[in-house]
């Protein structure tokens, strides 16, 4: 790879130490390296934190300095162009920013001599309904969640599975998650952990109600549909469905939620041959 575009998540990085140290490694070695500005997006932009329009066309890789939400914002502003992304961690944990701030010379010497793997991630897409008219629909890598908005109080969750009803529940919330997602809000809520490559959905309750609620595993060829119960809601409270922490619409009572596997997908550059289970060890010690 010659040519790369870098996105800096200025919270981690605010005075650009680290940007500038890889683009002038980077220049040094010959190759050509853009770097995002901080500009503010406009209102009504279809995108969050970067305009995949302004990415030069010669551009071949994606370098995102942060961590994992950082990499989840570029990953859903990016889904068009099929770049391929790589995460340096600027923060704490990280899954998917897998290359640490300190080893990222090594990385780009690797990367630079075409060293690397790529993975191709599943997207899932949900879609928000209030009798049978369209809210917001949006994407997500890691997962959609559904909860409870205003007074603490359970809300009432029917789930379909193409059409069928399946369960119901008094809970927090419902996760939608992907397996790449799986490792995030998922696992706490006592999800499994499921390799990244895999292509399903799990469905995991918050706080659910009840003695014996257990993730649901789905394969990635079903329509989930999450509706809103009657329970114990007024008209003021309610529900709010979020897109990988980020987007986010309300639901009120009979609303629904439909979530399927997305048509795109998310590339990312694995630099390291540490399988899935090593990172794991060392993630979670």
């Amino acid at each position: 790879m010659d040519k790369f575009y870098i996105i800096t998540n200025h919270l981690k990085d605010p005075q650009l130490e680290t940007t500038n140290v890889i683009k002038n490694y980077l220049e040094e070695k010959g190759k050509v390296c853009y770097v995002q500005d901080s500009g503010e997006p406009e209102n009504g932009r279809p995108y969050k934190y970067t305009d995949a329009s302004r990415i030069p066309p010669d551009v071949e890789c994606v370098l995102v300095l942060g961590g994992d939400g950082t990499l989840l914002q570029a990953s859903r502003d990016l889904v068009d162009t099929s770049l391929p992304l790589l995460g340096i961690n600027m923060g704490t944990l990280g899954y998917l920013a897998e290359i640490e701030h300190q080893n990222v010379q090594a990385a780009l010497d690797k990367l630079m001599a075409g060293d690397y793997t790529m993975e191709e991630r599943m997207m899932i897409t949900g879609s928000a309904y209030h009798q049978n008219k369209l809210l917001m629909e949006d994407m997500a890598l890691n997962d959609i969640v559904i909860g409870r908005r205003g007074r603490l109080r359970a809300v009432d969750f029917n789930i379909y599975v193409d059409g069928v009803y399946l369960c119901s529940y008094r809970a927090d919330g419902i996760i939608i998650s992907t397996p790449t997602g799986s490792t995030g809000y998922s696992l706490s809520a006592g999800g499994p952990i499921v390799a990244p490559e895999a292509s399903l959905m799990l469905l995991t309750a918050i706080a659910p109600h009840t003695l014996n609620s257990r993730t649901i595993v789905l394969p990635d060829n079903v329509e989930i549909k999450v509706e809103l119960g009657n329970g114990h809601l007024s008209d003021q409270e309610g529900a709010e469905a979020t897109f990988d922490g980020d987007t986010t619409v309300k639901l009120n009572v009979g609303n629904c939620i439909r979530i399927m596997k997305s048509k795109k997908i998310t590339r990312l550059i694995k630099m390291n041959n540490t399988s899935f289970v090593e990172i794991l060890r060392k993630k979670m010690n």
